[in-house]
């Protein structure tokens, strides 16, 4: 298709969004399938769950590093080529798994190749591709993204939980490398570079609106580190970081990876737990979206207050429910609506603070901060579980730290778009 020949005008900003939509929830069902793997493998290798879970770890902490870097790449080398060769990462990694037969190999193809592989298609790229293709509707549009990267890693849990248990690990693993393959040539036809590159402006931008210069090939590292060389000296990066710390470890290194074993142990079969995940996915579409459009209108800050403070008290509450349909029903309703509705807030404060060149970049490395929560908690969750035979402390804890990371979020200063922060 050639880029003078795209429909739908100015709409086209839609197009695009939709594609990353789809890619942001296949990288997001890749990262969510070692929750749905943990039990197979232990069964068919014997492998511990402290063993298992490292890989998710991996996965998960550079699933986040890679964000930030991947920004810079998208600015310098192209977002469409990026994207294209990440799929592409995918799709090999989790194909070479169906082989393996020691740990290490489950470590290196599931927690480096896919982890690399998913962070460059991860909440990053919906920050990028927003603030590029739209100058209105960016908080609801944000939600929308995030909704996917959440819901994706969720929805899609009920069918790969059927599949290991008709089959195994390996049919799930070979379902996932088939769909990003596919997905790679799609993006590439459908996703253009940026609204200039097929003679629009983005959407709702006015008449005299420039975009920003071209990032040089060559900046792409220096741009990384330089961004947060410039947030690192303001309070308000460090508050963003540790909150989305506390997001990650509160919701896919935790409730993500340990949710199924932790109905297991209360003995619900694997495919009833995986779609308590999958309600929690639709209802994150709801939430998420919702909060994209709350962000354009209320306080951000207070937002997050909101969204952490609710998240703490369900994840101490949840060990000591009786773990029935009805208890478990309200559960994944209450949690789905909050699981990454924290998103647009975080993404609006950091572009006001950091800039719409910066934004994107900075956002990178906070999200960075996400995951290695989210490793954290699927590591030390795996660890405690193993040592004590009960998941109890690991949520307790998180609920406390989400109560932290509310407290915090009222200590953000917020000041003009694209200045530099000064707290």
């Amino acid at each position: 298709m050639s880029p003078r020949q795209r429909p739908f005008g100015r709409n086209y900003a839609f197009v695009a969004a939709g594609t990353v939509f789809i890619a942001l929830m296949a990288a997001a069902g890749l990262r969510s399938a070692p929750g749905v793997l943990m039990l197979p493998l232990e069964r068919a290798f014997q492998w511990d769950r402290g063993t298992i879970s490292m890989a998710a770890a991996v996965g998960i902490f550079l699933y986040g590093l890679t964000g930030p870097f991947a920004a810079a790449l998208m600015q310098s080398f192209g977002l469409r080529r990026t994207v294209t060769l990440a799929l592409v990462l995918m799709a090999v990694s989790t194909g070479l798994s169906s082989l393996m037969t020691e740990p290490w190999q489950y470590v290196a193809t599931w927690g480096v190749m896919a982890g690399v592989g998913s962070g460059a298609v991860a909440m990053v790229l919906g920050a990028m591709v927003v603030n590029r293709w739209f100058v209105a509707r960016r908080g609801l549009m944000m939600g929308l993204l995030s909704a996917s990267a959440a819901s994706g890693s969720l929805v899609f849990l009920p069918g790969m939980a059927a599949l290991a248990e008709a089959g195994g690990w390996r049919p799930v693993v070979l379902a996932i490398a088939v769909v990003t393959a596919l997905l790679a040539p799609l993006v590439w036809l459908l996703l253009p570079e940026s609204p200039a590159s097929i003679g629009q402006k983005p959407y709702g931008a006015p008449e005299d609106y420039a975009p920003p210069p071209p990032v040089p090939a060559a900046g792409a590292l220096r741009g990384a580190f330089g961004a947060l060389a410039r947030a690192a000296r303001t309070r308000t990066f460090w508050l963003l970081f540790a909150g989305f710390f506390v997001c990650g470890l509160t919701t896919n290194g935790l409730v993500g990876v340990h949710m199924i074993a932790l109905c297991a142990d209360q003995g619900l079969p694997e495919t009833r737990a995986a779609t308590l995940l999958a309600v929690m996915g639709i209802f994150d579409l709801i939430g998420t979206t919702a909060s994209g459009w709350l962000t354009d209108r209320y306080d951000p800050r207070k937002l997050l207050f909101v969204y952490y403070g609710l998240r703490g008290l369900s994840l101490m509450v949840l060990p000591f429910t009786d773990f029935s349909l009805v208890s478990l029903g309200i559960f994944a309703v209450f949690y789905g609506l909050d699981w990454i509705a924290t998103v647009p807030p975080t993404v609006r404060l950091a572009t006001e603070a950091f800039g719409d060149q910066d934004g994107p970049i900075v956002f990178g490395w906070i999200a960075a901060g996400h995951q290695a929560g989210a490793a954290t908690a699927a590591m030390a969750a795996g660890m405690l579980r193993a040592a004590q035979g009960r998941y109890l402390e690991a949520f307790v804890i998180a609920g406390f730290a989400a109560g932290i990371a509310a407290v915090a979020s009222l200590m953000i200063r917020r000041q003009a778009r694209g200045m530099t922060a000064a707290a």
